[in-house]
């Protein structure tokens, strides 16, 4: 008995353990109210996807919360940056952020991607918002560009996926078309952002 007693203490230990150093590390946590956003692109608007089944919606539905989107087709960086004020008037607990894609395909300097997207992260923590960063690989951004969200992520305490088209990206019963995935790969994205919500305790 004493034993058994024992190896629940540990467990329990370990388990408090885990959330508070993974939760601690997060700037922002916890959410300062219910308003959570998705800003970015075409992938965060759901081209390719009919009504109710784009990421934003699929999203919603799998974490029970409503979901403002404010997504645009073809936005770069510096497109989120002008529009940004907009978002910050919502005044979000939670701002899930996808952007990049559009900067690599028009060769916009990773430099200028990664300031733009600081800039991003931080104007939304300035206002008290957690940031969840969402990575593009794959056949958009490519090897060169790999550690870029990785760094921003650790430098901004923000949780993270690394890529969001991950197993996706080349599969043609995933995908909408070259770049955008189906109703069926926007749930599967749904799905590994579902799990960061979980883990985080967003």
């Amino acid at each position: 008995m004493k034993i058994l007693l024992i190896f629940f203490v540990i467990l329990l230990g370990a388990g408090l353990w885990f959330f508070f150093s993974s939760t601690e590390t997060i700037t922002n946590f916890p959410p300062k109210n219910s308003t959570i956003i998705a800003f970015g692109d075409s992938l965060i608007e759901g081209y390719g996807a009919s009504e109710g089944n784009d990421l934003v919606s699929q999203l919603s539905q799998k974490i029970g919360r409503p979901i403002e989107n404010f997504g645009i087709s073809g936005n770069t960086t510096a497109d989120g940056v002008a529009r940004i004020d907009k978002a910050l008037a919502r005044d979000p607990g939670i701002v899930i952020l996808l952007l990049g894609g559009n900067d690599a395909l028009r060769r916009v300097p990773e430099e200028i991607t990664r300031a733009n997207l600081a800039t991003l992260i931080t104007r939304f923590q300035e206002r008290g918002s957690i940031v969840v960063l969402l990575g593009v690989r794959g056949g958009i951004i490519g090897a060169r560009r790999k550690d870029m969200y990785e760094e921003l992520s650790a430098q901004y305490k923000t949780p993270y996926l690394p890529d969001v088209l991950d197993g996706i990206l080349l599969n043609p019963e995933l995908m909408f078309d070259g770049i955008h995935p189906n109703e069926k790969g926007y749930g599967l994205i749904a799905s590994r952002i579902k799990k960061i919500f979980v883990e985080y305790n967003l």
